[in-house]
């Protein structure tokens, strides 16, 4: 058994982690820390995690993890995450992290968006990116890997491929995002109060999103050229899902067929991707971990939908899979329910 580790963990994330990690059989949580919960069990903070008596939130310790951890996963935001990790990476415990710390190349470009210093800039640009279906090989042989954001997954996965193979320009790529409101995390915000989003629809921080370089970056490895994406996310009020619309002009003729092809000979191995005829919705994939993917003609342009969980498949979902890949084993080890 793997022992784990999870830090930070009283979002809806780390629950979701905790759910997915005790019907793991390779996985035994064996340190859940929290600052604010420590001495709590962790059904005082996730109700109907009550059967897991044995679990107990703890102040973080190195040395105890150490003693008792062989893997971890990091639940904490941006830049308090990382010196933690670099901790852990140093001790040689393996480690996912669920924070922006790692998802940038450069320095620069995470201090413009992120607005503080980074703890670690000497590792920015050695750290694989955590969408197993594009960087496997990569993670397998990791010792820390940066869990995506749940966004740019529903943008990637799609996009990727098609990209690589020319088939879309690069240029003016406009992506249309709607998100439950798990995805604000569950700390308490006035905007995401029941009386100031429920039977209301709102798009928010446009042209600021944080995700918005991540999707150029990693796009930008399959293009091999700089991408212009206009990112519009939405708050839908819904607990949970994505619905991601990618609005893009074909190149050198073409056709969602030729796409659809495409996607289905790159991801025909990847459990986890399922490109389907009809136009998803974000009930088919609620509470799993997989990514559903369609495409159809607009006039002159192709419409792309993908449709993922936000905190499955955006998040502790695709971190078990690396957690899968990393420590060598089936990626659908425990995420295929």
């Amino acid at each position: 058994m793997i022992r784990i580790g999870i830090i930070g963990a009283t979002g809806y994330t780390a629950f979701e982690l905790i759910r997915i990690l005790d019907r793991h059989p390779h996985a035994r949580i064996t340190r859940i820390t929290s600052r604010e919960s420590s001495g709590k069990q962790v059904g005082e903070v996730h109700s109907s995690l009550r059967h897991l008596a044995e679990h107990e939130f703890k102040q973080y310790a190195y040395a105890d993890f150490k003693q008792n951890v062989d893997f971890s996963f990091s639940c904490l935001p941006h830049a308090a995450s990382a010196p933690i990790v670099e901790e852990l990476v140093a001790g040689g415990i393996k480690t996912v992290d669920f924070s922006a710390d790692y998802r940038l190349d450069d320095v620069a470009s995470f201090e413009k968006w992120y607005e503080v210093d980074h703890p670690a800039p000497q590792r920015l640009g050695q750290v694989p990116y955590g969408i197993p279906e594009l960087f496997e090989s990569d993670i397998r042989e990791a010792i820390l890997v940066a869990n995506p954001g749940c966004f740019p997954s529903s943008v990637v996965i799609p996009l990727a491929p098609i990209i690589k193979a020319g088939l879309i320009e690069t240029s003016s790529i406009i992506v249309d995002s709607k998100t439950g409101i798990s995805g604000a995390g569950r700390k308490a915000k006035l905007k995401f109060h029941f009386p100031e989003c429920n039977e209301s629809v709102t798009a928010y921080a446009i042209g600021q999103h944080r995700h918005e370089p991540e999707m150029d970056q990693i796009l930008k490895r399959f293009s091999g050229k700089s991408t212009e994406i206009i990112f519009s996310p939405h708050l839908i009020p819904m607990d949970r899902g994505i619905l991601s619309t990618i609005y893009a002009r074909p190149a050198n003729g073409a056709t969602p067929r030729k796409m659809l092809t495409t996607l289905q000979t790159v991801y025909q191995q990847q459990p986890f991707i399922r490109i389907i005829d009809e136009i998803p919705a974000t009930k088919d994939v609620t509470g799993t971990n997989f990514c559903d993917i369609t495409i159809r003609q607009s006039r002159n342009h192709v419409v792309i939908f993908s449709a993922l969980d936000n905190l499955i498949k955006g998040a502790s979902g695709a971190a078990v899979q690396n957690f899968n890949l990393m420590n060598g084993l089936d990626q659908r080890t425990a995420l295929m329910q």
